[in-house]
């Protein structure tokens, strides 16, 4: 008799899931080939372009900073390549996968607001996404939420002041 099989909410930050744990590894080096291989081609493309003393004017140059990403399976960490350009040809290599200063994924931007909306107090979201994501989230205290909610305030002040005059409505129900 004990066995217990129900987990207590205070101990979801100690969970260990190994299939959460192996989907972030692999999603990890998934992450990071995909990213090297955009390096390559922006490689591939200026390899024909050479300096005044003839190497090649755009090579690797190590990586950036290790940081992590915030995703729906919690944070990934990723190491973008660094591309430098020693003749000035004009190559800048930036990912469009984890563009600079990225750290949530879009689908983590998304869900903030629907959380919100559906009665998770400001200081609450944090410590549920810790339950949803994982206990590394980071960056999520309660004025980071207050900065998000002043960005989503601002769109929702530009969508009120549209012109919906020139669109088609059947209707429009707000709940």
């Amino acid at each position: 008799m004990g066995n217990d099989t129900v987990v207590s909410i205070h101990s979801q930050s100690e969970l260990v899931d190994p299939l959460t744990a192996l989907l972030k590894e692999q999603a990890g080096q998934l992450l990071q080939t995909a990213i090297n291989a955009e390096a390559a081609e922006l490689l591939a493309r200026f390899a024909e372009h050479r300096d005044d003393q003839g190497r090649a004017a755009v090579v690797r140059n190590g990586y950036l900073p290790e940081r992590e990403v915030l995703t729906g399976i919690g944070p990934v960490p990723v190491k973008v390549p660094r591309v430098r350009d020693r003749a000035g040809v004009g190559a800048k290599f930036e990912s469009s996968l984890v563009p600079a200063y990225v750290r949530r994924a879009a689908s983590v931007d998304a869900a903030l607001p629907w959380l919100y909306l559906h009665g998770i107090s400001q200081k609450d979201v944090g410590p549920a996404l810790k339950v949803l994501v994982g206990p590394e989230v980071a960056n999520l205290s309660g004025p980071v939420i207050g900065r998000l909610k002043r960005t989503w305030q601002a769109d929702y002040e530009q969508w009120r002041q549209k012109d919906l005059s020139k669109d088609e409505w059947v209707y429009l129900w707000i709940d």
